[in-house]
Order: structure tokens, then C-alpha cells, then sequence
């Protein structure tokens, strides 16, 4: 505790006496000051002990002593100390009567006490409470450190919490909750992801103060209550964009023990990331080695490999993404935001996910049905609309900054049948001015969407290009007809009904379009070539 005047009041070396402010005793003193001035507001800090003689007072002037004493009060003064048997031999009632009517405590200082002996015991007892801070501080370090070595950050926001009477939280990547510490205080940290993300966008290290009424829930209560905190949220990492988040939620202002505790927290936490990022690296080499084996059809070799690395990721089904950018980001990875975004949803769930950056691309196997998968999805989902506006408003025939394939659910045997899935659903992404397709979507709808490709069109008008110009001289309709003959696979009566003509006719526009065409209709191929060919120019 720092030194306050009841402190120094009960101090027996120093003999001072209360004449005034009995009552507000218990303020903390940040130094004491000794000044003769008329007006010695201009060097006051506020939170001193004001030394005087009233050498250049009219102390017995209740008036002037009103004034003084008011403007000592407004510069936050916190005591007035007056020396007897200097200039005057008892403090004047005066100066009494105006301490007392503002509230200011005045403390009679006899003459056998120097000042310099209160200025000593107020430094002494700074100094003291300053080492107490430290020491304090040096334990809640050391605590810290081994709860974060025993129980992880989970343990580190358990006693930082202690240390700080408050609350905390972590932070990830993406902004979401990953602890709290009591638990009550996950909801109230889950109100703070739009600061989170403000300070992730700040270059590390970055701390800002959030404060105001919020609603808890304190554990072991049955209902909640609003009550004001100050929170402190700290980012995390060394990187260019801060890879998590510390928030810590006091009732006041944290002190000097509070904020050693707070800053050991911030750096064991820091240390923490950058190791985790260091093992994500060596991870992500084995994830390659493990993929390429996968790929080429070995799956025993990858598994021997990934050992336990993967948690059973090769044993269940899985999905392969592949992503793709084709625009250089030069700020940063231009699948940052998609890495994030999967692994802290994978992170939340308790999902194993392998992520192997290959150049412009990023490949990755994650669980079926997980939350790996639906987390993709959603950040594709929420690209969307800037890719269709940006589609829409430019004829530039820049690359998507984007593009995902997504498989259809495989096995470690069918590794390499997945991946060519992704890289067919990515490669219809592209060419549909999408940001992700799955390839289950590709199987479950049309194959004519697929025929909008020019070189598709260019080759169906070419076809088709003889049938037309010989309708246009108005001696048949062969297209109409061999629409009508190919769609109802060649029943000649049936098709003849469609068009209202005889089959008799039909026949012989057949033979045109087998004349004219140089090919037989009797070849499936032929067939099947014209009928896309029709589907590709005249789609229904």
C-alpha cells in the first residue's frame, strides 16, 4: 500500500496532530513538498503533502486563507502540513476554519520534526510499497510461468485472473474466444470481437483500454448483474499481423503488482505463439511429405509418417481443398485469411487438419462434415458478393484473387482421385466467376452449364454453321427437325408429331442434314456431337 496521511499521522517519530480533515485520512500520499509561494498551484502535480510556515501568508486572514486553501483543494493537494513556533506558534484558526470547511486534512507539524524527516518518511515508505510491488510482481512471474508450464494458457489465465481480482481472455487468430478465465467471463469477452479485430489490424505490439458498463455473470451467482470495468486487450506474436489477443478485465486501473503480472502474461503468451509457429512450420513440411505420398498412391507410407500428428484425420473421411491465386498480394499470403478462418474453426471443434501452401495454391485435407469444411465455405460465401460487384463493374479480365475447389468426401486409397475432383471444381469456379464450387455440386446438377466455354460455342456454330445458312434460304427447317429427331432418340413418328409434318418428311430432311453435314446419324458419336451442339448455340 502507498503511504497516506493516517500513515503518517500514526508514524511515532515524526509527532503530528490533526487539526482539520479528520475524515479523509486515507488518501494516498504521492510526495511531499515543501513551498513558501502565495500561489504554489503552478508546481503542484496533485496527490502532495504541502509543507508550509506561512512564511508569506496572512494566515489570520480568513478570507485569504479560504482562497488558498480552495485552489490548493482544486490542484488535488491532498493535505496542508503547517510547522509550529516558526512564524507562528499554533496553526491560526483561520487556516483552521477554511481546511475544515473544505475538507482538506491539516496536520500540525511540532518543531522538533523537520520536514525533511516527513519528506524522508514519505519516500521511505514509497520506496517500500514500490519494492512490495516488485517482489509481488516477481512471484505473480513466477507463478505465471508455471502454470503456463503445467496446465498451458489456460493455467496462465487462471492466475493472471488471481493476480488481477479480474478477468481474462484469449484471443486467436480469427478473433474468437479460445479461453476465459472465470468461466463466466467467456461471454463477456465474446463482446469484444469487434475491438479485437481493430487491434489486429494495428501493427504488433499494439494494447488498447475498452471500458464501460457491461453485463456478467459472476460465477456462482444465479443471475447477472451490470457493474463498470476497464479492460485491457494486448496483442500477441511478433509477426506483421498480431496472431492472438490478451484481454484483461479490472475494476479499476491495474497497479504497479498487477501490471508486472499483466506484462508476464503478454510475453510468456507471446512466447508461446511464436513457438506454436515454429512447430506449425516443421508441421507443415511433414504435411507436405505426408500429401505427396498420399498423392502417389501410398497411403501406408503416409500414415507411418504422420504417426499421431493428425488424430485420426487418414482414418475417417476426408475432403481436399484446393485454393488458388492467381493475383499477387504483395502485403501479405494471399490465403492468410482462408488459413485463419479453417484452422480456428478446426481449433474450436477439436479437428486435425492438413494445410501444405504449394506456391500459388493451398492444399488441404480436412474432415467431412466438419467445422473445418463449413468454415471454408462460409469465407468463400462471404466473398462473394465483392467478387460479383467486381465482376460486374470491370472488363479488365484480371484474375480472381480467389478461387477453391472443393472434393467430394474420399479416403487415404482415393487421395489422388480427390485432389483431381478439387482441381476439376476449381478450375468451373474460375470459369463460372465463382469463389468456391464443390464438386458434388458438379455431379448433382448439369452438364450444359459447362458448355458456355467460347470455344465450346465457336465449335458448335462451326457445326452447325451449314444447317443454318441452308434454312436461311428458306427451302427447309433442318435444325428445328433434327432438334425434335434427337430429342425423342430418333422415333421417327413421334418427332414427326412434334413438328406437325409426315415421317415421310422427316426422313428425307434427315438424309439432308446427312448430306449436308458429310457425317451419319447412325454414329453415336455424331449424335451426341450435334446435340450438344445445339444445346451449346440454342439452350432451351
Amino acid at each position: 500500500m502507498p503511504p497516506t496521511l493516517a500513515s503518517l499521522v500514526h508514524h511515532s517519530a515524526l509527532k503530528l496532530t490533526v487539526r482539520a480533515g479528520e475524515g479523509r485520512l486515507d488518501v494516498p500520499v504521492r510526495w511531499a513538498h515543501v513551498s513558501e509561494l502565495a500561489d504554489p498551484v503552478p508546481y503542484m502535480e496533485g496527490g502532495e503533502l504541502l509543507l508550509i510556515t506561512a512564511l508569506k501568508l496572512d494566515a489570520e486572514d480568513p478570507e485569504a486563507m479560504r482562497r488558498y486553501v480552495r485552489r490548493l483543494a482544486k490542484a488535488g493537494v491532498v493535505g496542508l502540513g503547517f510547522a509550529v513556533g516558526v512564524n507562528y506558534e499554533e496553526i491560526p484558526e483561520a487556516l483552521v476554519d477554511a481546511a475544515e470547511e473544505e475538507g482538506l486534512p491539516l496536520l500540525e507539524v511540532p518543531r522538533r520534526t523537520p520536514f525533511l524527516a516527513i519528506s524522508k518518511a514519505v519516500s521511505a515508505a514509497i520506496a517500500a510499497d514500490q519494492y512490495r510491488a516488485v517482489t509481488a510482481g516477481f512471484a505473480a512471474q513466477r507463478e505465471l510461468t508455471r502454470q503456463a508450464l503445467t496446465d498451458g494458457p489456460e493455467g496462465l489465465l487462471r492466475a493472471l485472473a488471481a493476480q488481477v481480482d479480474g478477468w481474462t481472455a484469449l484471443y486467436d487468430a480469427s478473433g474468437a474466444v479460445v479461453a476465459a478465465a472465470p468461466e463466466w467471463a467467456g461471454r463477456r469477452a465474446a463482446r469484444l470481437t469487434a475491438e479485437v479485430e481493430r487491434l489486429r489490424e494495428r501493427p504488433a505490439p499494439a494494447s488498447a483500454v475498452v471500458g464501460g458498463a457491461q453485463e456478467a455473470e459472476p460465477s456462482g451467482s444465479g443471475g447477472s448483474a451490470r457493474y463498470d470495468d476497464r479492460v485491457e486487450l494486448h496483442s500477441l506474436g511478433t509477426g506483421r499481423r498480431p496472431r492472438a489477443a490478451l484481454a484483461v478485465g479490472t475494476a479499476a486501473a491495474p497497479g504497479t503488482a498487477e501490471r508486472y503480472a499483466v506484462h508476464s502474461a503478454v510475453a510468456l503468451l507471446t512466447l508461446t505463439t511464436e513457438r506454436s509457429r515454429s512447430l506449425h512450420a516443421a508441421q507443415q513440411r511433414i504435411g507436405a511429405a505426408v500429401l505427396r505420398m498420399l498423392l502417389a498412391g501410398e497411403p501406408d507410407h503416409a500414415r507411418a509418417v504422420a504417426g499421431d500428428l493428425y488424430d485420426g484425420l487418414l482414418d475417417a473421411p476426408f475432403r481436399v481443398i484446393v485454393a488458388d491465386s492467381a493475383a499477387a498480394e504483395p502485403d501479405g499470403d494471399p490465403f492468410d485469411g482462408l488459413t485463419e478462418a479453417v484452422e480456428s474453426a478446426a481449433a474450436r471443434a477439436g479437428e486435425a487438419v492438413l494445410l501444405v501452401p504449394e506456391g500459388e495454391r493451398l492444399v488441404a485435407l480436412v474432415p467431412d462434415g466438419g467445422a473445418a469444411v463449413a468454415a471454408c465455405v462460409r469465407y468463400a460465401a462471404a466473398l462473394e458478393p465483392a467478387r460479383a460487384a467486381g465482376s460486374a463493374g470491370s472488363d479488365s479480365g484480371d484474375p480472381d484473387p480467389l478461387v477453391v475447389g472443393l472434393s467430394a468426401p474420399a479416403g487415404p486409397i482415393a487421395a489422388a482421385a480427390a485432389y483431381k475432383q478439387a482441381e476439376q471444381a476449381l478450375s468451373v469456379a474460375r470459369r463460372r466467376g465463382r469463389v468456391l464450387v464443390e464438386h458434388e455440386q458438379l455431379a448433382a446438377g448439369s452438364v450444359l452449364p459447362l458448355l458456355a466455354d467460347d470455344a465450346v460455342k465457336a465449335f458448335a456454330d462451326g457445326l452447325l454453321r451449314a444447317l443454318h445458312e441452308h434454312d436461311a434460304t428458306g427451302r427447309g427447317d433442318l435444325v428445328a427437325s433434327l432438334r425434335a429427331w434427337l430429342s425423342r432418340h430418333g422415333q421417327w413418328d413421334a418427332a414427326a408429331a412434334d413438328l406437325g409434318v409426315h415421317r415421310h418428311t422427316l426422313r428425307y430432311r434427315m438424309r439432308r442434314v446427312e448430306e449436308i453435314l458429310g457425317r451419319s446419324l447412325d454414329d453415336p458419336d455424331v449424335r451426341m456431337e450435334l446435340w450438344l451442339a445445339l444445346k451449346a448455340t440454342t439452350p432451351d
